[in-house]
């Protein structure tokens, strides 16, 4: 687990790959060029950030180093946060983008900062004030990247328009060598005081024996923070077991059988305040079973930013009427409806994104023998199959005449 959402676009950083492979097959980077110099610039080592509070804001410096034998004629310094932090008094010579949310990836908030300045080889340099980064109400779990490079990094095809920043240009300032990094890039985890309420929501199904009914389950993040699962770290899952008494023709996407319940996955590796998921489950009812009882169960991993248990389960009950005709469908809130799975957020780029589950499947297609025995006739069908087929032939033959003509125009 998860399982995850189908129909998903190709990943860029794979299209990437194929890419570079491609021109390396082809031999578009001459080797004479692998063999000049070039500056080698890497960023200063980032310890893991913790203990932010939301709404206060945290100064991040960073440190240039040319570890390469040739000086940097331009410095490009790359930042890149996760939903939950933002920036402050972006200087005039930084520019801010967004990228939302694709693929496996979160949304992103970008500053890319430009400095017309040289580095030398072996020289450390520092912008000479630190970017401000702030951390909002959503922030839990977040991550901060940091980037430098001697061109202008690439902007994601998905980015929105680059903004200048409005506060004063800043400009690197020469520091003494010594702690800086090895790498040209810097992960570095960002941990906020905060709390994300995980909670599930039952229903209430109706129906007599021999019923398919719609049993729809939702997972939902309260917030105030949103929750970024990092790596390692256990995905939630949502436990359903349907009420005695009934059959599962159809569960959702996101689960698979575990015994007598069923285990749900999220969509993503992280849940946005106010998202979630809903999990469309088709239940037959067999039979009647006084006292029918089934439930919605978050898993049991460890969630210390969740302090509230006393909504990480709910039940499922049945209601089984007498009499009335067999082959109706009913559910929590409709009656007759197939259903499918919704959303309970919005995008994650700002406009809050549910990890949303994916349908779990149309109504079922006509019994009486297929379409045309459905109509009602039977045998006139093979004289208008056959004429209609006839028409076409005649339609093709116009149709290679007329081109033909064209191609040798008299």
């Amino acid at each position: 687990m998860p399982i995850r959402a189908q129909n998903r676009r190709v990943s860029r950083t794979a299209v990437a790959a194929l890419g570079a492979v491609g021109l390396i097959a082809v031999g578009a980077a001459p080797a004479a060029f692998a063999d000049q110099a070039a500056p080698e610039l890497v960023v200063g080592d980032i310890a893991p950030i913790e203990g932010v509070r939301p709404g206060s804001s945290l100064d991040q410096s960073v440190t240039v180093t040319n570890k390469g034998t040739t000086a940097a004629d331009k410095v490009w310094v790359f930042y890149s946060v996760t939903r939950g932090l933002d920036f402050a008094d972006v200087p005039s010579n930084c520019e801010t983008h967004q990228v939302p949310s694709y693929d496996e990836m979160t949304a992103k908030w970008n500053v890319v900062c430009e400095f017309a300045q040289a580095v030398a080889p072996g020289a450390s340099y520092a912008p000479e004030k630190p970017l401000v980064i702030k951390a909002l109400d959503r922030a839990l779990k977040d991550d901060l990247r940091v980037l430098v490079a001697d061109s202008d990094p690439q902007l994601d095809e998905s980015a929105t328009t680059p903004v200048p920043g409005t506060a004063p240009a800043v400009k690197l300032v020469e520091r003494q060598p010594g702690g800086e990094g090895t790498e040209q890039a810097v992960d570095v985890p960002v941990t906020s005081v905060n709390t994300a309420d995980y909670q599930v929501t039952g229903a209430s199904l109706t129906g007599d024996v021999g019923d398919t009914v719609i049993l729809k389950a939702q997972f939902n993040n309260r917030g105030p923070a949103w929750v970024l699962t990092r790596e390692g770290e256990p995905l939630v899952q949502v436990l359903i077991t349907p009420p005695a008494g009934t059959s599962v023709v159809e569960p959702h996407g996101f689960c698979e059988a575990k015994g007598k319940a069923y285990a749900c996955g999220t969509s993503q590796r992280w849940v946005d305040e106010d998202g979630g998921e809903t999990y469309v489950f088709k239940l037959k009812i067999d039979k009647k079973v006084a006292g029918a009882k089934g439930s919605v169960a978050l898993s049991t991993e460890a969630r210390p930013f969740d302090p509230d248990k006393t909504n990480d389960r709910d039940d499922v009950t049945l209601d089984v009427t007498d009499g009335g005709s067999t082959g109706s469908t009913g559910s929590s809130g409709s009656t007759g409806s197939t259903g499918s799975a919704g959303s309970t957020g919005g995008s994650s780029d700002g406009s809050d994104s549910s990890a949303g589950g994916s349908s779990a499947g149309d109504s079922g297609s006509s019994t009486t023998g297929g379409n045309l025995a459905a109509t009602g006739s039977s045998s006139a069908t093979l004289p208008i199959a056959g004429a209609a087929l006839a028409v076409a032939v005649a339609g093709a033959g116009t149709l290679v005449a007329v081109r033909r003509r064209a191609q040798n125009p008299s």
